[in-house]
């Protein structure tokens, strides 16, 4: 019995390595996503996908940020509007594109970018990095500016030559190693570039890039970023003598004025309303007017809309102008306008429309409605923010997006332009709970007559998407399911595969067993047998009495030697690897029967499968199980054993012609008990069909495992709650 411990250390040893296994695999698998993760150069180098329309990796704090023309477009007024993306982890790199500013005529004006940002939020320098900008205020020359950023700010100037235009295209370049930052800025066609740096003793060490404007609106093309060396620094810094102010340290709003200084505008006036004039008319005041008569009229007010269509709001409503010579104008600037009045239903339209730009400002904030208040027409042409559930979407042939909303009894239509919205119209999905600030318009060339009014939206940042879908849904409900059944399948295959282990082991020990008893007592039996007969021969032919109890002694060990034999066999199962079933019992039934002249019949049906092993042991110890008693109790002239496989299950029937018996239901015997426990650990189904003097037929109906395909996974998750359910309900009791 030496090899037991073995067989059970080997046992113990399988049922561990698998969870071990797995939960090392996890914890390196978190280990290695995790450095990935924090890698400082994952994702590097970047190169922007605006040519492509794609900018989903981009996320917005404030600003009114588009896709136009393979370049991202900034083209509101607004006060540190920023851009951001790439990895928090990014260490020391460089980030350079073409850098246009819209208008350099202003009070003020910052375009450039944002380096190792953390933290940041909605406002100006509302974040922790650093920036690098094109700055330049009325009256003071252009410079490149590199600072610090924290909710204040601090930095070094160098004078920009040439002198900071509108419209053209410069080339800005930022560098940040270790605690070393140096910038670069020049026409696309100039060699020599404008350059400053600074060190930072106490730096930040990682961030995100961004892209950031004030007052003046940007474009962006091209944006590149690359790992950074310390010889690349050496090259940048090489190509011409820095210029390096005295570092200036400021409070955050002292800081922010210096170089955003918002209150210096023409007449100083800044954001403040222009002193009323006779000839400039009330926007809201125009419709009633000109039901009398209609002239031509001057409004005043800010830019709420650029695209499709500009539309104006000052304090009494908003009004669509038609211009008679497009000029570039910014979300937020402070318009006068003089042209025909049309009247609207609710609104006006200014037709042949000379506008001129007074001065920058911020865009105007969103008046928060309902859908139905909206839905009067009392908010036509004017900036609001409303919210609705998504009910469809749509791509429409004029470069937009349509998305369709209900609110209540209310339902009402978005169009947000196609170039950076096809990133929302994937994300967003039917059912989600959405605000969304733009213009609303009751124009039939927007509603189609189908919803009582339609929003503008400038930009996609203006779309906050406040709650997904419900989650029972079901698509949501359908992937849950398919989930649990793959869940289901694959603890069924790991606790069969265990399983296999188990019985893997268990037929070892088998082996080991068999070989021990045919090597120690079925060999020491048959030895006693040798020698009794040796004694036999040695005692006079007189002493019949103990001839008599001799030849009973050795009738006695030679029955012990066959069952020896017997249980031999039915401990190795080499034949029921190398025969199969039908041909290991038959075997069996051979050998049992052997020196008789009891009829052995072995009949198949159907195409055999590869069965699994806890399968074909059970079965094989069942049959030999039964066909032992019929050769012990039922002294047969005749065993059939016949195998009959279908699709999904296999028949097996042994059968006798022998004395046959009635079983006692309260008192079954122990060889009938273990038949019916080895079934029911393999959810086979037993029947023992007997009656004195007609002999005994055994069957057994075990179902076949399934092959694993999608269709199949629901029989399978019912097959596996039914087999180990109840097993393991019997095994606790």
């Amino acid at each position: 019995m030496d090899g037991r411990p073995v067989i059970a250390l080997r046992l113990a040893h399988q049922r561990v390595l698998l969870p071990a296994l797995l939960v090392g695999s996890l914890i390196l698998g978190a280990l290695g996503f995790s450095a990935y993760w924090r890698s400082p150069t994952r994702g590097l180098p970047y190169h922007d996908s605006f040519a492509q329309s794609k900018d989903e990796e981009w996320q917005a704090f404030g600003g009114t940020w588009e896709l136009s023309d393979g370049s991202m477009r900034d083209d509101s007024n607004e006060r540190g509007a920023k851009l951001f993306s790439g990895s928090r982890y990014w260490h020391n790199y460089s980030i350079e594109a073409d850098v246009m500013v819209l208008n350099a005529t202003g009070s003020a004006s910052d375009v450039g970018f944002i380096l190792r940002s953390n933290d940041e939020e909605e406002g100006v320098y509302a974040y922790i990095g650093y920036f690098a900008v094109l700055h330049k205020t009325r009256g003071l020359a252009s410079t490149l500016t590199l600072g610090r950023a924290g909710h204040g700010i601090y930095g070094y100037n160098s004078p920009l030559q040439p002198d900071l235009q509108s419209s053209r295209w410069y080339h800005l370049k930022v560098l940040a190693y270790g605690c070393r930052l140096v910038a670069t800025a020049s026409l696309s066609s100039t060699a020599t570039p404008t350059m400053v740096s600074m060190t930072d003793d106490d730096c930040i060490r990682s961030g995100r890039i961004g892209l950031q404007s004030s007052h003046s609106g940007g474009v962006w093309r091209n944006v590149v970023v690359r790992p950074a060396t310390e010889r690349d620094l050496d090259e940048m810094l090489a190509q011409g003598q820095p210029h390096k102010n005295s570092s200036v340290q400021a409070q955050p709003d002292a800081g922010v004025s210096s170089l955003d200084d918002s209150r210096a505008s023409p007449s100083g006036m800044g954001a403040r309303e222009l002193p009323s004039r006779p000839n400039i008319a009330p926007i809201g005041n125009l419709r009633l007017d000109l039901l009398v008569q209609s002239a031509k009229v001057t409004v005043h007010g800010r830019v709420i809309l650029t695209s499709p269509a500009l539309y104006v709001q000052d304090a009494t409503g908003g009004i669509a102008i038609q211009q008679a010579v497009p000029r570039p104008l910014k979300i937020g600037d402070e318009v006068e306008a003089t042209g025909d009045a049309s009247p609207n239903a609710f609104s006006s339209v200014l037709k042949n429309a000379k506008v001129r730009v007074l001065w920058e400002s911020t865009p105007i904030p969103a008046v928060s409605v309902t859908a139905s208040q909206a839905a009067t027409g009392a908010f036509d042409a004017t900036f609001i923010e409303v919210e609705g559930r998504l009910r469809n979407k749509q791509y429409l042939p004029n470069n937009s997006l349509r998305f369709d909303f209900d609110a209540g009894s209310q339902s009402f239509r978005a169009i947000i332009n196609r170039e950076r919205g096809g990133s929302l119209y994937n994300r967003i999905e039917p059912d989600s709970l959405v605000r969304l600030r733009g213009v609303a318009v009751v124009d039939p060339s927007y509603t189609s007559y189908s919803t009582p009014f339609a929003v503008l939206v400038p930009s996609i940042d203006d779309v906050e998407v406040l709650a997904g879908p419900p989650w029972w849904s079901l698509g949501h409900l359908s992937v849950i399911a398919v989930g649990l059944l793959i869940l289901a399948l694959i603890t069924n295959l790991l606790y069969q595969r265990l399983e296999n282990w188990r019985l893997r082991a268990v037929v070892e020990e088998r082996e080991v067993l068999a070989y021990e008893v045919h090597d120690s007592l079925s060999q020491s039996v048959a030895g006693i047998a040798f020698q009794l007969e040796a004694v036999r021969v040695g005692i006079p032919e007189e002493l019949t009495k103990v001839h008599q109890q001799l030849d009973l002694t050795t009738d006695l060990v030679r029955h012990s030697h066959r069952e020896a034999r017997r249980s031999v066999d039915m401990l190795r199962s080499h034949q029921l690897e190398s025969e199969g079933l039908l041909g290991a019992l038959t075997t069996c039934a051979h050998r049992l029967v052997a020196g008789s002249d009891v009829q052995v019949v072995a009949t198949s049906i159907g195409n055999a499968p590869p069965l699994t092993l806890r399968l074909s042991d059970t079965l094989c110890r069942i049959g030999q199980e039964a066909l032992a008693n019929a050769i012990r109790h039922a002294h047969p002239t005749k065993l059939v054993i016949h195998l009959e496989y279908s699709e999904n299950l296999l028949l097996m029937h042994i059968s006798d012609d022998g004395t046959g018996f009635v079983e006692d239901p309260n008192q079954p015997s122990f060889g009938v008990l273990g038949m019916r426990k080895r079934a029911m650990s393999i959810s086979a189904k037993l029947e023992i069909r007997s009656n004195l003097g007609e002999g005994t037929t055994v069957s057994i109906a075990a179902p076949l495992p399934s092959r694993v395909t999608i269709t199949a996974l629901p029989w399978l998750l019912f097959r596996f709650l039914k087999e180990h359910l109840p097993c393991q309900s019997h095994r606790k009791s």
